[in-house]
């Protein structure tokens, strides 16, 4: 110890002797900074890098193992051992300049990443093999302005076409929307908006119906709208089936939205005085209008592609049918199963052409429920906003008025 850091030490009174020195430590964030903040969006140079010297070491490394170290053969062992080496080569790389939070962290991306990209080449490679097995009748437009009354078997692409199954799922998939939708909202509301006693039975009875098998609501209508009541096969018949099908689907996910519906909205209309049907009909429900077409639409994708009910209800025929009372009528999924169980090239062509049109057909729907659903809570279109604009302007004419009133 300096004599000077002695001298310059206060002593203590009565004692002569020097009282010791407090020294503050000096933090290490202090001394050096905070630490530079990691972005955890996009692909720097140094990932990139790393990443193509994971997928290269593994790449070698795998062919190493297959053609010269181990017995391993096959496409699909090939794959799932590269992918494993990748995995832990990426693993190792990043750990050598990154914390362990960071390489659990590019690890869960990676792996995110490629389940994605697997269900969109799934997705691609279907959809991709429907369009190529069927181009040949896609192409002709007697495929949209034609039944099968007048073509056989054997005859060539240039004769006949689906308008039959095409109307015949537009009048199905209507009428089941419009038995399915206000009962699954209304059932969805009820789950969400009371407290009876009955809501626990009616949620256990929806998860139950959410796994029924298709052919069982067919064989449910046919036993007892067909047999029993005495109707016969129709249109609505398969309306009916397909209607319980879509049932479940849009309870439980409008059952869902419903409950991301902020308290604090419907206690304010509480306390303004609104009885409950008002406050579900004027806060709830346009509040989670966009989530209730996600519903809808979850709804449809189940109904619009069944095969067994509508064979089951409606029949199978190959003429147009614009009466849902009676007559059977054909849908664009049971055409297709008829189709591609024919031997003949040109009805095989014809099925896969069937099922491109019925993927058209879902996304319509899917955008016109997305249009009608509108724009997310609190984000209002043109036409929304003039609406709101000339709705308010009113009430400031009528309370100017009743002031003026003296009331």
């Amino acid at each position: 110890m300096m004599a000077t850091d002695l001298l310059d030490r206060p002593t203590v009174a009565g004692f002569g002797q020097q009282a010791p020195a407090t020294t503050i430590p000096v933090r290490a964030v202090e001394a050096e900074g905070p630490p530079a903040r990691r972005p955890l969006g996009g692909v720097s140079r140094a990932d990139l890098a790393d990443i193509v010297g994971a997928l290269v070491s593994a790449l070698f490394t795998t062919l190493l193992l297959f053609k010269h170290l181990t017995p391993l053969s096959g496409p699909l062992g090939f794959v799932v051992v590269f992918y494993a080496i990748f995995l832990a080569t990426y693993a190792f790389l990043v750990s050598l300049t990154e914390a362990r939070p960071a390489v659990v962290d590019k690890i869960m991306a990676t792996l995110l990443s490629s389940a994605a990209a697997i269900a969109g080449l799934a997705l691609v490679s279907v959809v991709g093999f429907t369009l190529w097995k069927g181009r040949a009748a896609l192409t002709k437009t007697n495929l949209y302005l034609q039944d099968m009354s007048s073509a056989g078997p054997a005859d060539p692409l240039s004769v006949g076409g689906i308008k039959h199954a095409i109307v015949g799922t537009f009048m199905v998939i209507s009428v089941a929307i419009l038995l399915s939708v206000p009962l699954g909202l209304s059932c969805a509301v009820f789950l969400n908006e009371t407290r009876s006693r009955a809501g626990r039975l009616v949620r256990t009875v929806v998860d139950a119906m959410t796994a029924l098998p298709s052919i069982l609501t067919g064989l449910f209508i046919f036993a007892t709208w067909i047999l029993i009541l005495g109707f016969e096969r129709s249109s609505l018949a398969a309306s009916l089936a397909v209607s319980i099908l879509m049932l479940p689907i849009v309870i439980r996910s409008a059952d869902v939205v419903l409950r991301l519906v902020p308290g604090n909205l419907k206690e304010a209309s509480d306390a303004l005085g609104a009885p409950r049907w008002r406050t579900v009909w004027h806060v709830v429900m346009p509040t989670a209008r966009s989530g209730l077409a996600t519903s809808v639409i979850l709804g449809v994708a189940r109904g619009v592609g069944e095969t067994a009910p509508v064979l089951l209800t409606s029949g199978f025929t190959s003429s147009l049918n614009l009466d849902p009372l009676k007559n059977p009528m054909v849908s664009l999924p049971l055409a297709t199963f008829e189709f591609v169980r024919s031997p003949q090239p040109a009805l095989i062509a014809r099925g896969f052409a069937t099922a491109a049109v019925l993927m058209v057909v879902v996304l319509v729907l899917f955008t016109l429920a997305r249009v009608l659903g509108g724009r997310p809570a609190g984000h209002l279109g043109k036409r929304q906003a003039r609406r709101v604009a000339a709705r308010s302007a009113r009430d400031v004419a009528r309370f100017d008025l009743m002031a003026g009133a003296g009331r």
